[in-house]
């Protein structure tokens, strides 16, 4: 028996780097999975992939996370067309600006809030409410970041949305326990993805990351997937309100 039969998965920032190979590790393991970005078109492409290997296991329905009408759709049609969700991958992010906090514009802040924070919490909330309201379990999973561990130079407010995901993580794990609802979050370290090009890309900026992690280099996309399988799966029945490192080793430096 696969680790995630039975499961309906949602993941969110699913047409590319760490919401792809996510989509690829669930259904791999048995997961139904609804992909979930702004495009549609490229989430049919992830969607055609990974069905070609594990066949009938991946849909896809475009859903902008800052939106919470768009949010209220996207988990109508899942729950219509595959069934209800009984676990959430929280991935979509943003990051549009890079450089000192007090240089920050208010732009920068509101719509890195939309999405990292405000729209990790609808999707939780929504998610949660149709698991209540059906007396099923769950588990909701969060990405973080080791920048909401820590300063996080240059990144500060993508680092307090991160923070605040973290909080968030908690504070639900202990209001939704007696639901069997179960809420955890993965701080994953450096990753080789688009998002993250600007800092793999550039040795100056790469070398602080490599150079404290324990293992002296930056993470696949694929390093991180596994652990959302074990939050997913029943293994980690007993696991809530915690957020695991991926890092390398990177915040025990």
């Amino acid at each position: 028996m696969s680790r995630l039969d039975g499961k309906i998965a949602i993941v969110t920032g699913g047409s590319r780097g760490i919401g792809k190979a996510v989509a690829a590790a669930f259904a791999r393991e048995g997961a139904k999975v609804v992909v979930s970005s702004r495009k549609q078109e490229t989430l049919d492409e992830v969607a055609e992939e990974i069905n070609a290997e594990y066949p009938d296991s991946v849909f896809a329905s475009a859903c902008h996370v800052g939106d919470a009408d768009q949010i209220d759709e996207l988990i109508d049609w899942v729950e219509a067309e595959v069934g209800l969700p009984n676990v959430l991958v929280n991935n979509a992010a943003t990051n549009p600006y890079f450089g000192p906090m007090v240089e920050a514009e208010d732009w920068a802040w509101e719509k890195t809030f939309e999405v990292n924070a405000r729209g990790y919490f609808r999707m939780c909330q929504r998610v949660a409410r149709r698991l209540l309201a059906a007396n099923q379990p769950g588990s909701l999973i969060n990405m973080t970041s080791v920048m909401g561990m820590q300063a996080a130079p240059f990144q500060g407010i993508y680092g307090m949305t991160k923070a605040a995901v973290i909080s968030m993580t908690e504070t639900l794990a202990v209001e939704l326990g007696a639901g069997n609802i179960r809420v955890n979050a993965i701080a994953p370290g450096l990753v080789d993805t688009k998002f993250a090009s600007v800092l793999v890309e550039n040795e100056e900026l790469r070398k602080p990351f490599t150079e404290r992690a324990a293992l002296g280099r930056y993470a696949q996309p694929e390093e991180i997937a596994p652990m959302a399988v074990f939050l997913a799966s029943d293994e980690s029945s007993y696991v809530t309100g915690q957020t695991f490192p991926v890092d390398g080793g990177y915040t025990t430096g």
